[in-house]
């Protein structure tokens, strides 16, 4: 997605009053909600009544559908190296979210493997996450590269003997290699 941190947060606190921010704000950050719906602890209607949204599926697809871009270079990036690559999708994400971004986007033909931390009840950088995608892989890490926006979790897979890449929307510092496209990626690559 192009909004690689999502917007979520600022999406919920447009459908209340500022009144209610408070409210969110703590079940964000004391109560870590989306921590346990991406932890596949609650589900995600769960998570979004308990937000306070009266229709959780409505709110599920508007969001994903309205404030949630696929990066379009994806798509010829993913064909032109279909036959060089198997793809996983290894995702802190809740479960019902990821497979209706799937869906929406038609992305699941891409991949061989897909791994949704709330399914698994791990969440990257858990080492454990990433031998999981291997194991359904079936590929040694050191035949496996990585590309993700976070730092830490680029450092977890690189500790396992992964090759590793930055795909920086973020702006983020990175010692090792960095893309900002999925252009640059598939010259990289």
């Amino acid at each position: 997605m192009k909004e690689s941190k999502g917007n979520f947060i600022p999406y919920t606190y447009s459908h209340f009053p500022a009144s209610e921010h408070e409210r969110i704000t703590n079940l964000f950050k004391v109560d870590k909600l989306f921590t346990k719906a991406g932890n596949g602890d609650i589900d995600s209607f769960t998570f979004l009544s308990r937000l306070g949204f009266s229709d959780p599926v409505y709110h599920m697809r508007d969001y994903i559908e309205n404030h949630l871009t696929i990066d379009k270079e994806f798509y010829d990036f993913a064909f032109k190296k279909k036959d060089d690559y198997q793809y996983a999708l290894c995702s802190n994400d809740v479960s019902n979210w990821s497979k209706y971004i799937t869906d929406y986007h038609d992305l699941n033909k891409y991949f061989t493997v897909k791994i949704v931390s709330a399914d698994v009840h791990y969440r990257k950088p858990d080492i454990k996450i990433f031998e999981l995608t291997l194991q359904k892989l079936g590929l040694p890490a050191k035949e496996c590269i990585f590309v993700d926006n976070s730092t830490e979790n680029l450092r977890a897979a690189d500790r396992l003997g992964m090759d590793t890449i930055l795909f920086n929307r973020d702006g983020e510092a990175y010692d090792g290699k960095i893309v900002y496209s999925f252009d640059e990626l598939s010259r990289i690559v």
